[in-house]
């Protein structure tokens, strides 16, 4: 016979409470089932708990058994709210993957809503390109990506749209385009040098496309690029979230011709049930990034 989760806690309220009558009334169980239980329990040890002559006087075998019993239900009682915790998403990890746009600008303001609702649960949180934060997904390294991945298959991610985040052009404020301020089209642009991005990806099915063939630079990390754009040897198309709020030698210019934006969203494996953590922080994103746009 396998020993029994309530029969090591009758036992412990007996000795806890001094005696069977003020155990069965904090157990909420008459004396006789407690005393039944306890005799279960010392029939399957093969050894008696108590004294014959004095109920609530421990035997030296009991004395032994007590702090293992009391150890092992401390033990126990602490798994279970362990357990209890991870799937209210109130602690384990969540591993989120974000283009460098996303993780500056909108990631921020929702992790520290999140860490204030969810202190203990860990965060890993991993900034890159498009094509590598999509590689991590299908890959099982992240629980969610945020950004725009138009070349993951539609069977195998699901994808929920939170934000559109238009594309526009970048030069220095005193470039002959600057004035421009309200939109600019994108034949105005062929006459000086491109720089092309990650981002210029956007560009590929409209006649804009142009600019990115003939770019004479090509430019993948955006530090680098911002960079280069402030030496003034040419200009860029970049989404306006990837353009920096405290930038004071660059401007960015909507392009209206055409008229491009990325859709931002939050993407998870289809088919494959994310943690609880991981459900709390995907509901939040959704929850934030869809206020930002009332």
């Amino acid at each position: 016979m396998s020993i029994k989760l309530q029969q090591l806690k009758h036992f412990t309220l007996v000795v806890e409470e001094g005696g069977f009558r003020a155990a069965s009334n904090r157990a909420n169980r008459s004396q006789a089932a407690l005393s039944t239980s306890i005799k279960e329990l010392e029939r399957i040890l093969e050894q008696p708990l108590f004294e014959a002559g004095n109920k609530s006087k421990l035997t030296p075998f009991g004395e032994i058994c007590f702090p293992k019993i009391k150890q092992f239900l401390g033990v126990y009682e602490q798994l279970t709210n362990d357990l209890r915790a991870d799937a209210a998403g109130q602690q384990g990890r969540v591993r989120i993957a974000s283009v460098p746009s996303v993780a500056a600008k909108l990631i921020p303001s929702v992790l520290g809503a999140f860490s204030e609702k969810y202190p203990n649960v860990e965060v890993s949180l991993i900034d890159d390109n498009a094509a590598a934060v999509e590689a991590r997904l299908l890959s099982g390294e992240v629980d969610l990506a945020l950004g725009n991945f138009s070349q993951l298959e539609e069977e195998a991610i699901h994808f929920t749209p939170l934000i559109a985040d238009p594309i526009g052009v970048v030069c220095l404020k005193d470039h002959p385009i600057a004035n421009n301020l309200d939109g600019i089209e994108w034949q105005a642009l062929l006459s000086y040098p491109f720089i092309k991005n990650g981002t210029c990806s956007l560009l590929n099915s409209t006649p804009a496309h142009v600019l990115s063939e003939q770019a004479l630079y090509s430019v993948e990390n955006i530090t680098s690029l911002f960079s280069i754009l402030e030496l003034g040897i040419g200009i860029t198309t970049l989404p306006k979230l990837a353009f920096p709020t405290n930038e004071t030698r660059l401007v960015w210019i909507p392009l209206i011709d055409p008229p491009l934006e990325r859709q931002i969203g939050i993407f998870q494996l289809a088919g494959r049930t994310i943690s609880p953590q991981a459900q709390q922080f995907y509901e939040l994103c959704v929850q934030y990034l869809n206020y930002q746009k009332e």
